[in-house]
């Protein structure tokens, strides 16, 4: 489906604003688009949002690829606009994403052209649960994040992005990284250390190995900062195999292969770059809403640019999620902490959550993608 008919999408795709000025996930309606006005924010505007004591406001997380599953989006059609936004992501993308998510196959689900597209509707569809009931939730909520992919559902939700328009960018996204990641036998490697453990030096001694193996331009490189001492690298497959083979020299006490089919936020991801880069010149972007922090350096989004710029760069760049969960819940002593909802499938947002921050983490809550 090319951009120009899924721009006929959009149409159908605006947000109405609720009373606390948010966006709520891409009410699916006959609203006209806005004028070009709202993308021309001044980088140095300041957020337009109601200001809450922390205990009463809340933060929505929003996971990324890995976290999909066969299942996903049992019993949430009768959510508000869900029905709506899985028909206009059949139109978008070209193929029956319900019936993907709903019954597989999986291997069909984890490819990355698919997933990534299939945890960006079900996580938007899990906010129009969790807006059905609990919409307090939603009304007071001042602070968005997602993993990787999950960024554009946070943008999304922010009024940053419309549904079909960033639905369309994640599928061009996913295609690139796709075909960036056959070009070279590479993937992803999650790993757990012991204090004295150094990761850079480890990916050091890995480019080294494959130097010796004739691989030119060898990549191993952090590619996830997840917790403290939780880090996932991503490179050439043989680095890969380096770092499992010596983990016990290097301070590693788990490594565990990640079912994805490539070095995800790696400069293995170079060639994905420009057609994302693409997309999003194309598409309208404006200032959030509310705050939503970027994976590249944890730090709030500040006007459209600034968007399209990180966006592109987060595929060859870390995903700081530690950091952005520092930036997000650093807090005077006593202050109280926000209520937390990850929205979306799995909980792997909630448990990095509480290897960072346990007392945040006392005020999570999971909004799951199937009903009981």
């Amino acid at each position: 489906m090319n951009l120009s008919v899924t721009l006929m999408c959009c149409n159908r795709a605006r947000l109405f604003r609720n009373k606390s000025a948010l966006y709520l996930c891409r009410r699916l309606s006959d609203v006209p688009i806005s004028s070009s006005d709202d993308s021309q924010s001044s980088p140095d505007e300041k957020p337009r949002r109601t200001r809450r004591a922390p205990g009463k406001a809340s933060v929505l997380l929003f996971p990324g690829q890995g976290s999909q599953f066969v299942g996903m989006g049992k019993g949430l059609l009768k959510y508000g606009n869900v029905k709506d936004m899985f028909a206009v992501a059949e139109k978008v993308l070209g193929y029956d994403l319900l019936s993907l998510c709903l019954n597989g196959p999986e291997k069909d689900l984890m490819k990355t052209v698919h997933c990534q597209p299939a945890v960006f509707v079900c996580s938007l569809a899990a906010v129009e649960r969790l807006n059905h009931e609990n919409p307090a939730a939603i009304e007071s909520c001042v602070t968005a994040a997602g993993f990787s992919v999950g960024e554009f559902a946070a943008l999304v939700f922010s009024g940053a992005m419309n549904f079909a328009e960033a639905l369309f960018a994640v599928k061009v996204r996913a295609e690139a990284m796709q075909k960036a990641s056959d070009l070279v036998s590479s993937g992803m490697l999650s790993v757990i250390g012991r204090p004295q453990a150094n990761y850079k030096h480890a990916c050091v001694q890995a480019r080294e190995h494959c130097l010796s193996l004739d691989i030119q331009e060898p990549v191993c490189a952090i590619a996830n900062y997840l917790f403290p001492d939780g880090r996932v690298i991503a490179g050439h497959k043989e680095a890969l195999d380096f770092l499992q083979n010596h983990s016990r020299e290097l301070n590693f006490m788990r490594t565990r292969l990640l079912p994805v089919s490539g070095a995800f936020h790696t400069a293995l991801m170079e060639p994905a770059v420009e057609p994302l880069r693409d997309v999003l010149t194309k598409i309208e972007v404006r200032r959030p809403e509310i705050s939503v922090h970027s994976n590249v350096d944890g730090k709030r989004y500040m006007h459209d640019k600034h968007i399209r710029n990180q966006l592109a760069k987060q595929l060859v760049s870390p995903v700081k999620w530690e950091q952005t969960l520092h930036e997000i819940y650093e807090r005077a002593q006593g202050q109280e902490f926000p209520h937390t909802y990850e929205v979306g499938p799995g909980r792997q947002l909630g448990s990095t959550l509480q290897k960072c921050n346990m007392k945040a983490f006392k005020n999570y809550t999971h909004v799951d993608v199937v009903l009981p």
